[in-house]
């Protein structure tokens, strides 16, 4: 069974860090795809990174574009997204999700498996 479990959220103030951090565990195959989301209310859920972690591509939005950056790490089962330079229109809940097989790498109706997310809050 695939779990995903997010840590690492909190609040900051506008132009600060955080450190979103995701936990996997019942993903068997090498080569699958992995994304971290946001949503904040009454707004779409958006994805903002995604990685093949066969191959280490990179996707970002131009939102999140040279601020964020989404990595991995195999030998410990973890998903990691860096926030820098962040914004109050960055505060949102934050999800990470998996998926063998994506149409879209940043679609979110393409991945299967997700996190109970982490809530990001950036003051102005």
């Amino acid at each position: 069974r695939v779990q995903l479990v997010e840590s690492g959220g909190g609040s900051v103030q506008a132009g600060g860090s955080l450190r979103l951090s995701c936990a996997v565990s019942g993903i068997t195959s090498r080569n699958y795809w992995m994304a971290w989301f946001r949503q904040a209310p009454g707004k779409e859920r958006e994805g903002v990174a995604s990685i093949y972690i066969g191959g280490g591509t990179t996707v970002y939005p131009d939102s999140v574009k040279g601020r964020f950056t989404i990595s991995q790490d195999n030998a410990k089962n973890m998903l990691y997204l860096q926030m820098n330079s962040l914004k109050p229109e960055d505060t949102a809940m934050y999800s990470c999700a998996a998926a063998l097989w994506v149409n879209s790498r940043l679609g979110p109706y393409d991945y299967p498996y997700w996190g109970q997310g982490t809530q990001v809050t950036v003051s102005s």
